[in-house]
Formats: structure tokens, sequence, C-alpha cells
């Protein structure tokens, strides 16, 4: 054990000085600056809107909940803690925050401390009358510290803090791109189930049909045009429901991928699409800025880029670093760690670029450029939003007014079949007649079940604008 002999008071004095002075931060506080010109105070597609009810201020976190599907719920749970892309965005979050402590670190003094011996052997040609070696034995303790005057380390805590706040925030828009993913993975699954199993059903009414032509030619009532007909809309039935096994594999796999699992390990029984959108509270356009995490992500990049223009503002000030070292130093081993053999100095520093070439102009206008973009880029992501929003409201109009229609198609073509059927039956009609509604009615059963389909999707997409179950009060205060 050994004791470093306390510094003068006047480096004392100084010390106190440099942490009274250390309050000072130079750079620009950080103030959020406006989304758009004017804030919209509703959306413009939200006309004729049908209003949650009970009325629900936001959506809740678990977010799929709202399309009452288990299955839909089961899958989801798994996208946090299964999915890849997911995992890497969550590993860089934490990658963030530890820069946070690395930032930090610029408060504290650096200690060092080591050993060593020497053996050294002076030139006899400097005229010296030791001419013999020497050994010198040292234990050094070194303590430098750079007060952080202008606020150099502070606005570096700020960018880290901030810069982890936003990959926290780049977390959340990941998870939730992934699970509206899944969510439209798995209704265009779903639909693809409803036209398989309207489609078997048409062909097996389609058989049926032509059984029927069949006897009526054996009977001589019919023509074997008729025939050959029938079996061809027969076929391009079964042609049709085989075509969609392509489609549904391939959403089958794309689950299989969000939920982190191999494809070939993974499949869903078939189960058509019944469901209609869930009314899906709005809230106003002002929510959108802390309900979805990549408006929230961009916030806080702009946040960081504003604290990087004091770091480079401070390269223009000095640097006053305080410093002072101690040990034991001795020539003889035996007296190595004796009370003699102290040493120790203290005593600040003051450094001052006169001349960098321009350097830390560059790297000042750089970081206010980079707050520009970051700005830029901000708005853009706001306005996006609310572009997203509106389609996807406009879509959900639409396709519901669409699906009116399109049902009352369906039931106009299903009675024209019954009607030809019974014309065709009574030899009123020719084949190609109950035919041509044949076709017709295909096609509208069809088109509803897509449009269907279309319809939760759009709600999904909109859930997504909206920012799903997320808030800006998520974020971390990450303060550790």
């Amino acid at each position: 054990m050994f004791m470093i002999q306390s510094p003068c008071r006047r480096c004392l004095f100084l010390a106190g000085t440099l942490m009274f002075l250390a309050g000072c931060t130079v750079g620009p506080n950080y103030v959020r600056p406006e989304a758009v010109p004017v804030m919209p105070a509703a959306y413009k597609e939200v006309n004729g809107w049908k209003t949650a009810q009970p009325r629900d201020e936001a959506i809740k976190g678990a977010w799929w909940q709202l399309f009452n599907d288990p299955q839909l719920n089961a899958l989801e749970e798994q996208v946090a803690v299964s999915n890849q892309n997911v995992l890497a965005a969550e590993a860089s979050f934490r990658q963030a925050r530890a820069l946070i402590q690395s930032a930090k670190a610029g408060y504290y003094p650096t200690v060092s401390v080591g050993a060593s011996a020497t053996r050294a052997h002076q030139s006899s040609t400097l005229g010296s009358s030791a001419k013999s070696d020497t050994t010198t034995y040292t234990i050094p303790v070194d303590i430098s510290w750079e007060a952080d005057i202008w606020g150099r380390v502070r606005r570096s805590v700020e960018a880290s803090r901030a810069s982890a706040q936003a990959s926290e925030a780049d977390l959340a828009a990941l998870r939730l791109s992934a699970q509206a993913q899944l969510a439209q993975a798995y209704f265009q699954l779903r639909t693809q189930d409803a036209q398989k199993a309207f489609l078997d059903a048409t062909v097996a009414y389609y058989r049926k049909s032509l059984e029927l032509t069949k006897n009526r030619y054996a009977g001589g009532v019919a023509a074997k045009a008729d025939v050959l007909q029938a079996e061809t809309l027969l076929k391009s039935t079964q042609a049709q429901s085989i075509d969609l096994g392509v489609q549904r594999a391939q959403y089958e796999h794309a689950i299989a991928l969000l939920i982190g699992k191999p494809a070939s390990d993974f499949s869903l029984p078939a189960a058509p699409l019944e469901a209609e959108p869930p009314a899906i509270p709005l809230g106003v356009p002002s929510l959108l800025l802390e309900r979805r995490p990549d408006i929230a992500a961009s916030e806080r990049r702009m946040a960081a880029a504003n604290a990087q223009i004091g770091v480079a503002e401070a390269a223009w000030y000095p640097s006053i670093t305080l410093s002072a070292s101690g040990g034991l130093e001795t020539t003889s081993f035996s007296r190595w760690l004796s009370w003699p053999s102290r040493f120790w100095s203290v005593g600040p520093a003051v450094s001052e670029t006169l001349f960098d070439g321009g350097l830390r102009s560059a790297q000042n206008d750089q970081a206010r450029a980079a707050f520009d973009a970051e700005v830029a880029t901000y708005r853009q992501t706001v306005l996006t939003g609310f572009q997203e929003v509106e389609d996807n409201l406009a879509a959900l109009r639409i396709l519901e007014e669409e699906s009116k229609v399109q049902d009352e198609a369906v039931q106009a073509a299903r009675q024209s079949v019954a009607v030809a059927e019974n014309q065709y039956k009574a030899g009123v009609t020719s084949y190609l007649t109950l035919l041509t509604a044949q076709a017709a009615e295909l096609a509208n059963e069809r088109t509803a079940i897509t449009i269907r389909g279309s319809r939760m999707t759009a709600g999904v997409l909109l859930i997504k604008a909206l920012g799903g179950g997320w808030d800006a009060s998520n974020l971390q205060d990450t303060k550790r």
C-alpha cells in the first residue's frame, strides 16, 4: 500500500472551477419542428365511417384480436418471439442502448495503473562517469480527466439516447410490419380457402349438370355439342380449383417465415373466410404523430442530429484536461514498495486548435445539413402516414359499397341460372343460354369472395397505418 501526497490548494480550486464551468452546453437545444404546416382536424375519407362500438379511443396492443380469429391470434403471438428480423432489430436496440453508456464514460476520469522493470545501459560516449548498468522499478498510477465545459460529452449522451429511442421505435415498426404481413397473408390464404370451397361445390354441381346433359343426349333430346360444352365448363372449373393450390401454398410458406418456422414443417388446415372487417377506431390525425413508430423513430433521429450539432460546435472551444500521476519508483527492488520511493505530479492542461484546414467548419456544416435532412425525412414520413390512412379509409369505404353491389349481382346470377336451367329442361332455351348463365354466376361468386378478402386486407393495412396498438409513450427513457 502507498499514498500519493495531496495536490496543492490551487489545483483543488482549479478543479472546482472546472466543475462549475461544466454547466455550459453549446449547440441548439432541441425543439421538435412542425410536422406539417397545418395539422388537419379530421381525415378526408372519414365521411360515412362506421364508428367502433363501444367507442374506443385507440386500438389496443394486440390489435389483431379485433378480427376475432383464434387461429390468427395464436400465429401473431409467435411473431415477437420467433421472427428473425424482429430478433435482429431487438439486438440492434440493445446495441444502441449500450452506446449510451459508452458516451457517458466521457463524464468520468480515465485511471490506469501498471508495473515495469527496466534494465538500461548508458553509452560510454556521453562522458558520464557512471558506466554500470541500472535497473529501474516503477509502479505508476495515471489519472486524466477532460472537463466537459462546453457540453461535448453531454451532447454525445443526448444524441446516443435519442438514437437508442429511435432504434426502439424501429423495433416496434418492424414488429408491427411483420404482424401486419402475417395478418395479410393469413386472410389471403383464407380467401383462397373460400375460393377453393366454392369451386369444389361448383364442380360437384357441374358434374351433376353434365350427367343430366348426357342423359338428355342419350334420350335424343340434347345435341352432342351440349355434352361437350358441359364437359368443358366442368374441366375448366376443376382447373381453376387446382390452380388455387399454388397461391395458397405460397401464403402458407410466407406465414411460416414470419413466425420463424421452416416452410416444410408448417401447415394450416383449410378454413374458408367468412368474417367481416371490424369497425376500427380512428382518433384524430394529430394522434398519428404519437401512434406510428416509424414517425416516432424519425422524430428521435432529428433529436440525435440536433445534439450532434452541439458536439460539432464544441470542437471550436479549447479543451481543458486535469491530469495526475503518482506511484513508486526506485532502482532497488528491495526498496520498491517503500515510502521514500514515492513520486507524484498533478496539473491542468489547456489546448486549442489554431488551424485545421477548415475541418471543424466542415464538420459543423455537415452536422447542420444532417439535421435538415432528418427534418425533411420526418415530414415526409408524417405525410406518408397520412396518405396510408386516407388510402385505406377510402379502400374500406369503397370496397364495402362494392361488396354490397356485388352481393346483389351474385343473387341475380343465381336466379338467372335457376331460370335458365328450368327453361333448358323444358326445352324452351338452348344449352348455350344455361352455360352463359352458369359462367356469369361463377365469375360473380368468385369476385364477391375476392372483394371480401380485399376488405380484410384493407382493414389490416388501416390498423398498421394508424400505428397498431403502439404509442410513443412506450419508448424507454434510456437514462441508465
